[in-house]
């Protein structure tokens, strides 16, 4: 039954167009009136706890390093790296999206910010040089949702926090799975670019070339300061985020000149408008969280997986599913939020690597960033690119179930995720 009232409310309000946010809260009511503990008290306290996080403090500073990344100069300096490096290619402008997304990655962590400066800076390219504007705008969707996969990455600090489990590891973890996307959607550009009559751009000259990574070095050093103080344990993820703001701030206002004191106001209201709605989210699932705990809502879901329970890689598959189905409904922040503390005591008693399950996790919810037809990063394209949202979904495909494929590899061989985070994490 308490099952039933936490899914019958909080569909109920989404069906009514209710914020997700304000969904939360109101599933969180909901169950307390079933319990007979009805307390705005408590649940006005447990709202404040919900943001009162130090790992949480990553989540704004991330955003204002994609920000500052996008308009001080960064993002533009690694396309045109990546297109003196492989634009030349049969195909090559598809190439460069890749490459570009996968650097970026490392960067700012959220898949909407790489997506925006992705499509506004190459798809007119694409478009330009003959290739077909859905599949471009298709790769280019596909490309920016490895965003949250690689770090640093946003929906790895909410689910760290959410399940209590360790962000540095899930950054760590997140390096090969996020590369092995990449690798994917390539494999399937290729096939796709093979089909199309594209003339690509003349190969670089090597003083181009050298000239390109001259232009980016400070760009890329800035991952490598990230991953490299988290592996020797210097600063936490926390201090990391703030370590790539300020970093990326010194930038593009010292070293590129390109963001001038003028437009610093309007970049801080703009990572803060974005903040303050994860931060809302956060807060309002962690209400429903308490209760979900409270009224032992996981022991009920254990029971009804037990079956499931010593068969790890079955069980996995039907969360992944699930997942999928929820992705097509709701965006990555709040499915995070409310399945993770529903799914993680049914992964621990399957005896499933908290680590493992929370890159899959990430993963999945990352793809459901592009599956209609409630696909955030889709309306990015659609609309930087000035794009018809069945236009983007009909491009998107063939990328899309290549990520797939992806996951459900790394469902059936966790080797593929174990090994490397094992490896990085040392």
């Amino acid at each position: 039954m308490t099952v039933a009232v936490f899914l019958g409310s909080l569909l109920a309000a989404m069906a009514l167009g209710i914020p997700i946010a304000y969904a939360l809260l109101l599933c969180g009511v909901a169950l307390m009136a079933y319990m007979g503990t009805f307390d705005a008290q408590i649940l006005a306290q447990n709202l404040m706890e919900g943001a009162n996080s130090f790992p949480l403090l990553a989540v704004p500073f991330f955003m204002l390093a994609g920000e500052i990344m996008n308009v001080g100069g960064l993002s533009k300096r690694i396309v045109k790296l990546a297109l003196t490096l492989v634009g030349h290619m049969r195909g090559g402008l598809g190439y460069v999206v890749i490459v570009a997304a996968v650097i970026m990655a490392s960067l700012s962590g959220s898949a909407v910010a790489d997506t925006a400066a992705l499509a506004s800076l190459l798809l007119p390219m694409m478009v330009a040089a003959g290739h077909d504007r859905a599949k471009s705008g298709g790769l280019i969707a596909c490309a920016g949702i490895i965003a949250p996969i690689i770090p640093p990455s946003i929906g790895f600090v909410i689910f760290g926090v959410a399940a209590n489990v360790s962000i540095t590891k899930l950054f760590l973890a997140g390096i090969v799975p996020g590369l092995m996307m990449g690798v994917a959607i390539a494999i399937a550009w290729y096939l796709v670019a093979k089909r199309e009559k594209v003339v690509p751009p003349p190969k670089a000259t090597t003083a181009e070339r050298m000239q390109a990574l001259r232009d980016s070095t400070w760009a890329l050093v800035l991952p490598l300061i990230v991953l490299v103080g988290l592996k020797m344990g210097v600063f936490t993820p926390t201090e990391a985020a703030v370590v790539a703001a300020v970093y990326a701030l010194f930038v593009s206002t010292v070293v590129y000149r390109e963001l001038k004191l003028a437009q610093l106001y309007h970049v801080f209201v703009s990572a803060a408008k974005t903040t303050s709605v994860i931060m809302f989210l956060v807060a309002a699932a962690m209400v429903s969280a308490w209760l979900i705990t409270i009224t032992n809502l996981p022991a009920e879901l254990i029971a009804l997986l037990q079956p499931f329970i010593d068969k790890p890689i079955l069980l996995m598959i039907i969360i992944m599913f699930v997942v999928m189905a929820v992705g097509t409904a709701m965006d990555m922040t709040p499915t995070i939020l409310i399945l993770t503390p529903v799914l993680m005591p049914v992964v621990k008693a399957a005896g499933i690597d908290p680590v493992y399950f929370g890159v899959l996790f990430i993963i999945n919810n990352a793809i459901g960033l592009v599956t209609p037809p409630v696909g955030t990063v889709l309306n990015v394209v659609a609309g930087v690119g000035k794009m018809k949202m069945d236009e983007v979904t009909r491009g998107v495909v063939p990328f899309m179930i290549a990520q797939f494929i992806v996951m459900f590899l790394m469902v059936f061989f966790p080797a593929l995720v174990t090994v490397p985070a094992k490896w990085f994490a040392g």
